[in-house]
């Protein structure tokens, strides 16, 4: 089973990016037969329809690392109570057809949303609107459980994420989505 977890945030430091990686050492533990890598997708373009065909290359190797993976699990934040611009960006990308022959590669594609945000809401609003923009995209959604902490700087110290009292539901999570992506067809 290979897991690709995309982080909602571009920056390097950034408390979904760090969250992702917590989930990465967690499904280590719980489940060392998973493979889990997180995507590199700084370099995509914004969406622009007259570089569409042929793809750039950032867009056909994301594409290409999406494909590849048995099921996706997105950290993302919420900026002004939506989802952030550059992942909605790349979503953009993923759900244009790949070729005239081969349809976008979002489809049928398992996925677990998680997000963390410095404030109250946890990323629950940008959450919703994933929801609605990956069920339209023919996305399977693992709607239970989902994982949305406020306040995430309360578990960390000088900007090093320590999920003190998240760990359990970022465990929780962890094994219902290998669960998912199992049942999902594998």
């Amino acid at each position: 089973m290979d897991i690709l977890a995309i982080a909602g945030s571009l920056r390097q430091g950034s408390y979904n990016r760090q969250l992702a990686e917590a989930a990465g050492a967690a499904l280590g533990r719980l489940h060392p037969e998973a493979g889990f890598r997180l995507l590199a997708w700084d370099d995509v373009p914004l969406m622009n329809q007259d570089i569409e065909h042929p793809a750039p290359g950032a867009v056909a190797r994301v594409r290409d690392e999406v494909k590849r993976a048995d099921g996706l699990w997105l950290f993302s934040p919420e900026y002004n109570h939506a989802i952030p611009g550059p992942l909605k960006n790349l979503i953009d990308w993923l759900s244009r057809p790949v070729s005239e022959a081969e349809g976008q590669v979002l489809a049928g594609k398992p996925v677990a949303l998680a997000g963390a945000s410095i404030g109250m809401s946890g990323a629950a609003h940008a959450q919703e609107q994933l929801v609605g923009v990956l069920s339209f995209l023919d996305a399977r959604i693992m709607n239970q459980p989902r994982l949305a902490i406020p306040h995430i700087a309360t578990q960390a110290a000088d900007g090093v994420l320590a999920l003190d009292s998240s760990a359990p539901y970022l465990e929780r999570q962890a094994r219902a989505f290998v669960r998912f992506i199992e049942r999902e067809g594998l």
